[in-house]
């Protein structure tokens, strides 16, 4: 999947939390929210504080379909609030390759 696709689909299915998402598609997703927050930030904290919520949701949604992928549960992604672990983890999660 390409980067434009991705962004594509995750954006399209902004609030769908069912189904998988290939890592290409969560990751390249990743790299355009990260790319676009930090030019943002360039421009305006505001502006950049807007598109880190407006792009909450989905990217909430995509870790949610790569977790099942993976074949675990979108809950994981609590884990996160685990200090410096929970990230590390979760990271591995989302970077593993796809089960059938």
């Amino acid at each position: 999947m390409t980067f434009q696709e991705s962004v594509k689909v995750c954006f399209s299915k902004y609030v769908d939390f069912g189904g998988r998402a290939t890592r290409s598609e969560y990751w390249w997703f990743f790299l355009f929210i990260v790319l676009v927050s930090l030019a943002a930030s360039l421009v305006s904290n505001m502006l950049s504080g807007l598109f880190s919520l407006a792009t909450l949701l989905p990217s909430i949604a995509a870790a949610t379909r790569r977790l099942h992928d993976t074949n675990r549960s979108g809950w994981w992604q609590l884990i996160a609030l685990v200090p410096v672990i929970g990230w590390i983890v979760l990271i591995v999660f989302l970077a593993q390759e796809g089960k059938e």
